[in-house]
């Protein structure tokens, strides 16, 4: 039995571990250009300094050597029609059932979008807020986030309302907040409403408190060096991060994967990707069916590779895939001093007020989930 897996971050590991359990004997290649994992959701803490980069990027040689995988350290290009054959600039990959969880990209289709920082892109765009903020005297900060229009999944906008909390707190501690105007905006007139339908009033009550201005409900148009453009009107900017929508890979984009119509490579409820015999999909490359809030998170990520490597144990072990995973929003919301819990399921929402100790909660389970990699 050998199985290939894209990629290197949550769901692909996840997926690994998933499957040596239930395979002990199948040979397992990973796929991705480099042997680490980039812990993506602490990347809020770089412009404080409470994280380095290095903090943030886990070598893993150790952990691929415990599962007795094989690294195959190379860039994605094209999948064959029927999934058999990996395609990589290094060279192609035979496999008897594939697993891609190889993440998804940001669209970056407005006018002037190079004019942003996207946060969530990895460690150097942390690093280059944290060295902006450093530079300012003073000015404007604005902070926002979109969707993908033909997606509403396809979105992943709680960082930066840790963002925007974060550098509010950080600014007031060094005693500069008052130099400083920070601006959020969202196409939605109630953005978070994907988190429960009591957040969003929270979370806009929150930045009332922390007077941070809203341009709310306008329809993006671009960017400008020093200016963020909808139809309701220019906001002047210092410093602008943004967050676009998600869609797949761009390997997948030419390929004859079934997409769904956001560019997601399009699954069904055991994350099988449609019409194709043992190969499965976790995490951000994915489309699922499910609610519209369904979220694009470390969380779902890792529920979604557990099912997608337990059904392809089982199908190339000539049974049936049974195996679903639930939907769930799970996440803190941190400000770098506190963390507003929230959770969301199919049968009720709930969201906890800000607490000290839910900060610290935060901080705790990144060391507790990486310690397994380490």
């Amino acid at each position: 039995m050998n199985i290939t897996i894209l990629g290197s971050g949550f769901a692909a590991l996840t997926a690994v571990k998933e499957v040596r359990k239930q395979a002990p004997q199948a040979e397992i290649t990973v796929v991705s250009p480099q042997a680490e994992l980039i812990y993506l959701p602490s990347l809020i803490w770089l412009p404080s300094g409470l994280r380095k980069g290095s903090d943030l990027r886990i070598p893993l040689p150790n952990f691929f050597r415990r599962q007795r995988v094989q690294h195959h350290a190379a860039t994605v290009q094209s999948i064959s029609a029927d999934g058999r054959t990996v395609h990589t600039d290094a060279g192609d990959i035979a496999n008897d059932g594939l697993i891609i969880a190889s993440g998804g990209r940001f669209l970056k289709k407005l006018p002037g979008i190079e004019h942003v920082i996207t946060p969530c892109e990895g460690i150097k765009a942390g690093e280059a807020i944290r060295d902006r903020l450093a530079a300012m005297p003073g000015g404007t900060i604005a902070i926002g986030f979109a969707g993908n229009p033909n997606e509403p999944a396809a979105m992943r906008g709680g960082p930066m309302f840790e963002f925007l909390f974060g550098i509010d707190t950080l600014l007031r501690r060094q005693g500069r907040r008052q130099r400083f105007e920070l601006v959020f905006f969202n196409p939605a007139l109630r953005p978070a409403q994907r988190l429960g339908d009591t957040v969003p009033e929270a979370v806009l009550k929150m930045m009332a408190e922390k007077d941070i201005r809203t341009h709310l409900g306008h329809k993006m148009l671009g960017f400008a060096a020093d200016k963020v453009l909808t139809e309701g009107g220019e906001i002047s900017a210092d410093l602008i991060l943004f967050m676009p929508g998600m869609t797949g890979p761009a390997w997948a984009a030419e390929s004859a994967l079934p997409k769904s119509p956001g560019g997601l490579i399009q699954a069904d409820a055991h994350c099988q990707v449609e019409g194709l015999p043992a190969v499965y999909v976790a995490g951000d490359s994915g489309s699922y069916p499910g609610p519209d809030w369904q979220a694009k998170q470390a969380h779902m990520a890792d529920l979604q590779a557990v099912a997608a490597a337990r059904n392809l144990v089982a199908e190339l072990q000539g049974q049936p895939a049974r195996e679903t995973f639930k939907h769930e929003l799970l996440c803190i919301v941190d400000t770098l001093s506190h963390g507003m819990l929230i959770k969301r399921t199919e049968e009720k929402s709930l969201m906890l007020p800000p607490l000290r100790l839910l900060h610290f909660a935060k901080r705790f389970f990144e060391y507790w989930y990486l310690r397994q990699y380490r």
